[in-house]
């Protein structure tokens, strides 16, 4: 079998940053991969699961009700290695494009306070697998490592 693109992409050199994964075309849309990675593959400690679920929980939170992103989001959902974050996206986009929308998401993730949505049993499967507070670490980390001054780096994979 031949490898699938993301384990094409060294990740001995892959800083955290904001990625395009992929492009796919479904009918006449092309839908837009993003790899939002926020710790260092191989080099730094994984996220844990209940902060993991918790970014999930908020990010997508905010996604499905962002006044332009709502209609065009498919999905947002971790990684299964725990370094980062998928986002798809109906439309075609660049990494640039998207470096206001994840200052606006991470922003409202580390400011968040309060019940995470659906982190209750009949809305969530796992719902006591939360940690805000290292969400909120894990959103601040990737606001200044990564989109207080981006870099190509950030944005393009390693060649």
């Amino acid at each position: 079998m031949e490898k699938i693109a993301s384990f094409t992409v060294d990740h001995l050199r892959l800083l955290p940053g904001l990625y395009v994964s992929r492009k796919d075309t479904v009918g006449s849309e092309i839908l837009t991969t993003f790899d939002i990675r926020v710790t260092r593959p191989n080099r730094e400690p994984v996220m844990n699961t209940a902060e993991v679920h918790a970014i999930e929980h908020l990010g997508a939170t905010f996604l499905r009700n962002h006044p332009v992103y709502a209609p065009k989001t498919i999905y947002f959902g971790p990684m299964g290695c725990r370094t980062g974050f998928y986002l798809v996206l109906a439309g075609d986009y660049e990494s640039s494009d998207l470096i206001d929308l994840m200052r606006e998401m991470f922003s409202f993730i580390r400011g968040f306070d309060g019940e995470i949505p659906g982190a209750c049993a009949k809305d969530c499967g796992n719902y006591l697998d939360m940690n805000l507070p290292m969400a909120r670490y894990y959103a601040e980390k990737y606001l200044t490592e990564v989109l207080s001054q981006v870099t190509e780096e950030r944005l393009s994979y390693p060649s």
